[in-house]
């Protein structure tokens, strides 16, 4: 018997609902390999960065937070005879005897000759000299990226005769061998460019002794359907247990929906400094990440992160590196993120999706919109402002606020209510207007 199209289209439709289901719960089986940039990847789009006594203060910081693998920095390719911040960090570990178990630095690969010989880079010799244990150990496939580098054939050379000489040569965490991750720095662009080469390199790399791989979109341009293909052929050619990890810079807004699609494809993580702030104008930080995973019920954040101290440290290390504020719309970690200017905006626990701040250490604030902030909005603000409770603040007055508001609007008044002295204003109008509520004298708190 043949079933009615309205019965054969309700199938369909819950057959499309459990696919987006799988993926779901794939994501919340998923315990992500992060490796944590918060002392690199933010100080280097910021405009003043970190001193040795930040990276110092830092470092704690985000290991107590609960990241295992930490980034110490990068052991400069350009002007290797030019120490940086970084080097005097990692020497400064080193020769204080403090535990980099976990740590990495970035390194760029040696060169092996014709004839055999290997030369190491000096980033190479530096982190065997100062005792970092493990690296993501960067290399360029594109065009454009092996440039006045190296030509692909003395990549094929190099790449396994670099790799060797860092398992010889480091001492990993434990006294083991060092965990190596090939950092493809311009992997969206290699795949997109010449996807037989990269896999090429991907068929070479499964046979070295390595953690696994890297893949950046640098400029953060590609979507999040071309990075998920990328993972998914990089996949193809690094099986488990070798790891796959992405960083997604946010160029086109697309970085965190990449991840989440790098994760679905069979990427195992990913690595970023935990504020969003990063080389252009931001990435798809470990922040980000984090929180999103709590929204869908992740179980491993919990248990593996201080939920509590993700807004409050986030913040605070971008503004140490930027000496200023936060972007107010910075999605989830911004100030605006959080200041209801509608009640209906309101996210509540235990709502599938949503992510109340109190779950990432943060609270619930008010902003007034004067074309749809509600009389709980009002309140809240007002309650701010005066250090009044919100219930002192009469239905009828806040009703009436809202009247005026309105009112200035249509007769061409333009006013910041959501400051305090313009909302005060505002309040005794309404209640000189109501019932003769007026303003507390208390000076204004916000």
């Amino acid at each position: 018997m043949t079933m009615p199209p309205s019965q054969t289209r309700l199938e369909n439709a819950h057959a499309i609902l459990a696919g987006a289901q799988e993926k779901i719960e794939k994501l919340r089986r998923i315990n992500p390999y992060l490796i944590d940039l918060s002392l690199r990847e933010n100080p280097v789009g910021a405009r003043i960065g970190q001193t040795l006594a930040d990276k110092l203060s830092i470092l704690p910081r985000i290991r107590a937070f609960g990241f295992r693998n930490i980034l110490l920095g990068t052991l400069d390719y350009a002007m290797p005879d030019e120490p940086e911040v970084d080097d005097d960090f990692m020497i400064y570990l080193r020769d204080h005897q403090i535990d980099m178990t976990g740590c990495f630095a970035f390194t760029d690969i040696g060169i092996a000759q014709a004839d055999g010989t290997f030369t190491p880079s000096p980033s190479q010799l530096k982190l065997q000299a100062y005792g970092v244990p493990n690296t993501l150990h960067e290399i360029y496939l594109s065009q454009a990226g092996m440039a006045g580098q190296y030509d692909l054939e003395t990549l094929r050379r190099s790449l396994p005769a670099s790799i060797q000489w860092l398992n010889d040569n480091v001492r990993g965490d434990g006294g083991g061998k060092p965990r190596i991750l090939i950092n493809i720095v311009d992997g969206c662009d290699a795949f997109a460019e010449d996807p037989d080469t990269v896999c090429s390199i991907l068929s070479l790399l499964a046979e070295q002794s390595i953690e696994g791989i890297s893949i950046e979109d640098d400029r953060g341009t590609y979507l999040p359907l071309q990075v998920g293909a990328y993972v998914a052929v990089a996949r193809c050619f690094l099986p488990p247990p070798l790891k796959i990890l992405v960083h997604m810079h946010a160029g086109g807004g697309f970085e965190n929906a990449s991840v989440i699609e790098a994760l679905l494809n069979g990427a195992d993580g990913a690595w970023g400094g935990l504020p969003k702030r990063a080389a252009i104008i931001g990435h798809a930080s470990l922040g980000e990440l984090i929180a999103n995973l709590v929204r869908l019920g992740n179980a491993h954040m919990q248990d593996d992160y201080r939920l509590d101290q993700l807004l409050p440290l986030a913040t605070r290390l971008q503004v140490l590196d930027e000496d200023e504020a936060v972007p107010d719309d910075l999605p989830i970690l911004g100030n605006n993120a959080y200041r209801l200017p509608l009640s209906f905006f309101r996210q509540h626990a235990g709502r599938f999706m949503d992510l109340p701040p109190e779950a990432i250490g943060g609270e619930y604030r008010y902003r007034i919109c004067p074309v749809v902030s509600d009389p709980a909005v009002i309140a809240g603000r007002l309650a701010e402002v005066t250090g009044r409770p919100a219930e002192a603040f009469s239905d009828a007055v806040l009703q009436q606020m809202i009247r005026l508001m309105r009112r200035d609007l249509r007769a061409g008044k333009r006013i910041v209510y959501d400051d305090p002295g313009p909302l005060l204003q505002l309040l005794a109008r309404a209640s000189d207007a109501k019932d003769g509520i007026h303003p507390s004298s208390d000076v204004t708190k916000g």
